[in-house]
């Protein structure tokens, strides 16, 4: 139910990081030293050229600016606002200078990109067709890096998704006072403009469209509406080429009584409900446990309570000093009013009076065995991970896999078959969206060294294309 007048929950939602005026990009770009071998660009996963897109901003050259961001990194707009900067680019700046302030990379990143989108102005064209095609599953960060570098390649780049947006996470699971759906459609509409062409509603399995695949993700509101079903191999065939960018599946059970009593929600399924921004369709108790202390629990967390919850617990199994999320992320729970039970293992969700809805979590103190206790509430959030898709990978793919689920690849992002690559969480487990950038265009040069017979190094202002060399294979 909503707990908040819809213009209360607007102002809770609003960006963590507002936009610059020009002003106050003019000021911090030009505080920028401009290193000459900048901590920034090497703390980045897709190495953008920092301090150069910041001088472009301080000289007033926007458009060049944006074409140094994106063209390291074709989601340089999602990045700018779901970074963890903290750790990376500003973090380095404060370590590798005698700066005692970081630059604000990432709000003047965003400066530039949100400047070049508005002005509707392409900055970068479709290769020369070659005559190949190269199929990607998958929409998210990896598989939009991979398509618009492969399409500047002059291959014909299709990319299926199984949602009825593209985008992936970036779409549908990112925090709403962080970035807004449109961005992240902004930055399709990028790569289709340069020539890559998205289907959605399409799975990609083993089985008619009546089917499915088993591990497709439950908590998603597109299964109430079947995609059609590609055979992978039918895809592998009409292809030349295949890049898996497919992420996780559904959130982990938690396998205790009560998990599916009414008031039990996965973080995820939660998030996407709340990205629509119809306010009065998004569930919300008075009292929210979220079980998990991850960035995506954090997420969970802030946003219940930026709704109107009037109480928010984040009950974790483990101490403080082990929880996974990011620093920043757990003092912006904290500011927000976010209650914390440390080493609580969750071992019923136990109903009411009826039998049918939520009326407290049972929990065991994991740090004195057999201590039982209860944390009153009518609702419960579960984020603890996602499952990883181990069996599409084995028996729909038949790509090789590690003991945890995750695809085997090579540098070049390449899998047990030649023919086939992967990046993103499939392979890393769950990233960061940068480090799925990266992996994207890691697999780009791949592909086409794989395909041509020539290496490009696609980490500067252009596509640099060495001398031949002989293609590396897959050991297997």
């Amino acid at each position: 139910m909503t707990l908040l007048p819809d213009e209360q929950i607007e102002k809770n939602f609003a960006d963590i990081a507002p936009a610059m005026t020009p002003s106050e990009a003019a000021v911090e770009a030009n505080r920028c030293l401009f290193c000459f071998d900048a901590p920034c660009m090497h703390a980045c996963p897709t190495h953008i050229d920092v301090p150069g897109f910041i001088k472009k901003i301080a000289s007033g050259n926007l458009r060049g600016s944006a074409r140094v961001i994106l063209d390291a990194n074709p989601i340089g707009a999602t990045c700018a606002r779901v970074c963890p900067v903290e750790v990376l680019c500003e973090g380095a700046c404060v370590e590798g200078t005698l700066l005692q302030k970081p630059i604000e990379i990432g709000r003047l990143q965003r400066y530039a990109t949100d400047h070049i989108f508005s002005s509707g102005k392409q900055l970068f064209e479709k290769g020369d067709p070659n005559g190949m095609s190269i199929g990607i599953v998958g929409s998210g960060p990896a598989g939009l890096s991979c398509a618009a570098y492969l399409s500047r390649l002059g291959y014909k780049v299709t990319v299926y998704e199984r949602r009825s947006k593209p985008g992936g996470l970036d779409t549908y699971g990112m925090a709403e006072y962080k970035m807004s759906q449109q961005v992240s459609l902004t930055e399709v509409g990028f790569a289709a403009n340069l020539g890559v062409e998205f289907k959605t509603n399409v799975e990609v399995g083993s089985r008619p469209a009546s089917t499915g695949v088993a591990e497709k993700d439950a908590s998603s509101k597109d299964r109430e509406h079947p995609a059609d079903t590609i055979a992978f191999d039918d895809l592998a065939e009409r292809h030349d080429a295949v890049f898996l960018a497919v992420g996780l599946g559904r959130t982990n059970d938690l396998n205790i009584p009560g998990e599916h009593l009414e008031g039990v929600f996965d973080a995820l399924s939660l998030i996407e409900q709340i990205k629509t921004r119809d306010w009065k369709s998004v569930p919300v108790g008075r009292t929210v446990v979220v079980i998990g202390a991850g960035n995506t629990a954090v997420d969970a967390a802030t946003q219940a309570k930026r709704l109107g919850a009037e109480r928010v617990i984040m009950a974790y199994r483990r101490s403080s000093a082990e929880m996974p999320a990011y620093e920043y992320e757990f003092e912006l729970a904290k500011n927000d009013g976010v209650e914390f039970v440390w080493h609580a293992k969750p071992i019923e969700i136990v109903a009411d009076e009826a039998g049918s809805k939520v009326r407290t979590l049972r929990c065991e103190r994991a740090d004195a065995a057999g201590e039982i206790f209860e944390i009153p509430c009518d609702m419960v959030i579960k984020a603890v991970g996602q499952q990883k898709l181990g069996s599409f990978f084995s028996d729909v793919a038949g790509v090789e896999t590690d003991s945890r689920g995750r695809v085997v690849v090579n540098s070049k992002m390449q899998t047990s078959k030649p023919s086939v690559f992967a990046g993103g969480d499939c392979v890393n487990g769950g990233g960061e969206a940068v480090e799925a950038a990266q992996m994207g265009k890691l697999a780009a040069q791949g592909i086409h060294e794989m395909l041509s017979g020539e290496q490009v190094e696609l980490t500067g202002a252009v596509l640099k294309a060495p001398p031949k060399a002989p293609v590396d294979t897959v050991p297997h």
